[in-house]
């Protein structure tokens, strides 16, 4: 995705979402350099994109969006695949997202490829009249590279005799 692309992004964003991302979104996450593709059918037709947030040894989808007229059609798990390649070609442990408790076909989507739920944020997106919807944080460990962490102070020396401070 480049920015020439979001006249038609933009289009499909308004389509797909209540309350889209903005323009300012978009360019923001493009002049940050953040993952951002398109999945386009054979006549150049625009079926959806997806945006990420790549961090040190994770990812964060923050958009994956599908043309409504092409959703359940296999168009989400051909970019979500996408992006966990990608994912793993970087090293990532884990991909994390946000989603509407209310968005059901995401929701199996995820959960279909093996995110669980791993908290909520509580009132983190619009929604009708001035109220607000709750997010479920979802994560997926990354096969063969979501292992166990020491704790922070391994390695370090155990306190001494000499007092709690003392360090060998």
């Amino acid at each position: 995705m480049v920015v020439a692309d979001l006249g038609r992004v933009l289009l499909l964003e308004q389509t797909a979402y209540s309350h889209p991302w903005s323009r300012g979104n978009f360019i923001d996450s493009l002049a940050a350099g953040y993952t951002a593709e398109l999945r386009l059918d054979d006549s150049g037709g625009l079926l959806g994109y997806f945006v990420a947030l790549p961090g040190f040894e994770e990812t964060h989808l923050l958009n994956l969006t599908v043309a409504p007229a092409r959703q359940r059609a296999g168009q989400g798990s051909a970019m979500l695949q996408r992006l966990l390649t990608l994912c793993q070609q970087r090293g990532d442990q884990a991909l994390w997202l946000e989603v509407r408790p209310s968005n059901l076909p995401a929701l199996a989507l995820y959960r279909g490829f093996g995110f669980v739920e791993v908290g909520n944020r509580r009132n983190y997106y619009p929604a009708n009249g001035n109220l607000r919807e709750d997010a479920l944080v979802l994560r997926l460990g990354l096969p063969g590279l979501d292992v166990a962490r020491p704790p922070l102070t391994a390695g370090l020396a155990e306190p001494q005799a000499g007092g709690p401070d003392a360090v060998v």
